[in-house]
Order: C-alpha cells, then structure tokens, then sequence
C-alpha cells in the first residue's frame, strides 16, 4: 500500500505598488484567492487611522498633533481575500473609510513619520505572521516595508485610464475632477520624504492601460508561480 506525499507550495511575499487607479486592490484580492495566499490591503490601513483621526477632532493639518495622536487607535486588519476586513477600536471601519472627506486627507495624514512608523511596523508583523504566504498591496512596500519581498509588481496605467476607472466606481464623479484629483495625490505620495511611492529597482512594472483586469491577474498570478518553482 503506497501513500502520496502531497508537496506544500512554497510560501510567497508578494509586493504590489503602484498609484490610485491601477488596479492594485482588485488584482491583488484576486491574485491572492486564486493562489490560497493572504492578502492586506495596506492603503486601508492609512485610512482607518485618517478616519479616527477625523472622528476624534485630530487637526489633520498639523502633523504634530497627528503624531502625538498616531499609537492611540487599535486597527485590526483580516487578511481573507474573499472577505478583507478592518476594524477601528474594534469598530468595523471598511465602510466610513472610503468616503470623500478621508480619501482627501489621507495623503497629508500618511506622510507624518510617526503614522508611517506604527504603520510600517504593523504591515511587517501581518506579513510575518502569514506562513502560507501573502499580497500586499500599497505605495512603499517593495521600497520600504518588504524590501526582501519574494516577488515585487509595480502597476502603472495612464491618468486617463485611472481616471476612467476611478469615475466609474463613483456614480456621478466628474471625469477631469478625478483625473486631477489622481495626479495632486500622485506629486504628495511620490513627494513626501518618508517613504515615498516609488517603484523598487528589482520589480516587475506592468503597464495596464491597455490591458483587462482579467489580464492583469493572468500576468500576475503568471509571475508568482513562476517565482514558486524557482523557490
């Protein structure tokens, strides 16, 4: 009688970077669901402090008063890609985080150093703790938070592209507004001292303009398990 030893798939770290609109979140929660891997959405996590901060009357102009305030709220980030949960101060914030007024302050709350910092630290221990493997998806985690990542993918698509993406999640938006709203928040991330977005020297641009989002998990899920069989 013979047994079949079932050989476990390596664990992977995926990094995924790129600005607003390039598909980060859905190819990385899709990525991650076909392959069995976790999945954090770390651009979540910069808006829940945002949205506390805003519900707690934080002036969210002075980052001295944004990094006194930046180790008191507790989030909680749920790494199942079907179901990507976060929780502030054991409040479920998934909702109140994506609206207007956080979306516009939340550049300004990410660049102070001590948000970075707690924020960083909070990534790396949720990556650590992922034995299976993980995508991460964000603006600095080739760079800055998984420099050592096993696989880092830079997205890029035109403003136009992104534009039209981005109006099309928001019923009503104005096409030129979300365009210009894209590029001013594309010169703060990429300008900001502490850990800008920017792509890292070893990853995989993938241009996606042109390209479905369907293609864009083929192209990706393509290049993860070609770094597994490499492992």
């Amino acid at each position: 009688m013979s047994t079949t030893v079932e050989t476990a798939r390596p664990s992977v770290i995926v990094a995924i970077d790129g600005p607003s609109g390039t598909g980060k979140s859905s190819t990385s929660k899709a990525v991650a669901a076909k392959l069995g891997l976790s999945y954090l959405d770390t651009g979540a996590q910069y808006r829940a402090i945002t949205w506390w901060m805003l519900n707690n009357g934080i002036d969210v102009g002075n980052p001295e008063e944004i990094a006194t305030a930046a180790a008191k709220p507790v989030i909680v980030s749920g790494t199942d890609p079907a179901a990507p949960t976060i929780t502030v101060d054991g409040e479920d914030a998934s909702g109140p985080i994506r609206t207007q007024e956080v979306t516009s302050k939340v550049s300004a709350v990410s660049a102070v150093p001590e948000v970075r910092t707690l924020i960083t630290g909070l990534q790396r221990s949720i990556a650590a703790a992922a034995t299976g493997g993980i995508v991460v998806e964000g603006r600095d985690i080739g760079t800055t938070v998984l420099p050592d990542a096993d696989l880092k993918i830079f997205l890029t698509a035109s403003p136009e592209a992104r534009a039209a993406r981005r109006s099309g999640e928001v019923k009503g938006s104005d096409l030129t507004a979300t365009r210009e709203a894209l590029i001013k928040r594309d010169a703060a991330d990429s300008g900001r001292k502490t850990s800008p977005l920017a792509k890292a020297d070893d990853a995989v641009e993938v241009d996606t303009t042109e390209l479905t989002l369907q293609q864009v998990i083929e192209c990706v899920v393509t290049l993860v398990e070609g770094k597994r069989v490499a492992a």
